[in-house]
């Protein structure tokens, strides 16, 4: 009974001290850290930024499809070889090259797929430049002035994306 105890209460000490080390001075360091010149900007972003938000309305930019409906998220497990996917990629190309007014062929893949968690808000400079028409036609803004609020809000260190959820309260701001 002894060797219990003296195993329990050895286990009961380094739940302790890994709580205390795990659930309060790593959390305590992180947020210090943030807090840092330079680096505060960086830590505080809003979940407005960090989720694809759609809206309604030609006047905005459309964000990559979700497969997910929030507040949860997840992609799909069907690959490009499931009959049911490539349906459902076929007539997003189909719909989008419509609303869009081009061929079929001039719509970019991330206009088509989803994002693994199916709420990424980026989208390629490629599907941003082909809504740029319907977008400054539907807001009364100069395509060229759509073109610079594209650009304006494209980053990326190796692949570059546009920020859709950004560059639509941009085009709000604009107009």
């Amino acid at each position: 009974m002894t060797n219990f105890l003296k195993q329990s209460w050895a286990g009961l000490r380094i739940l302790l001290a890994l709580t205390v080390l795990l659930g309060v001075l790593y959390p305590l360091s992180v947020w210090g850290v943030s807090r840092l010149p330079g680096l505060h900007a960086n830590a505080e972003a809003t979940d407005t930024t960090l989720v694809a938000v759609a809206r309604e309305g030609d006047r905005y930019f459309v964000p990559r499809p979700s497969a997910a409906t929030l507040p949860a998220s997840g992609g799909s497990n069907k690959g490009e070889r499931n009959e049911d996917y490539t349906l459902v990629v076929a007539e997003r190309r189909t719909e989008i090259a419509q609303r869009e007014g081009v061929p079929e062929s001039r719509v970019p893949q991330d206009a088509v797929t989803a994002s693994a968690s199916g709420l990424d808000p980026h989208i390629s400079p490629d599907y941003a430049a082909l809504q740029v028409p319907r977008v400054a036609r539907a807001s009364g803004l100069p395509v060229e002035k759509v073109r610079e609020l594209v650009a304006a809000h494209a980053h990326g260190t190796f692949t570059t994306t546009v920020n859709v959820t950004a560059l639509n309260r941009a085009i709000d701001s604009a107009s």
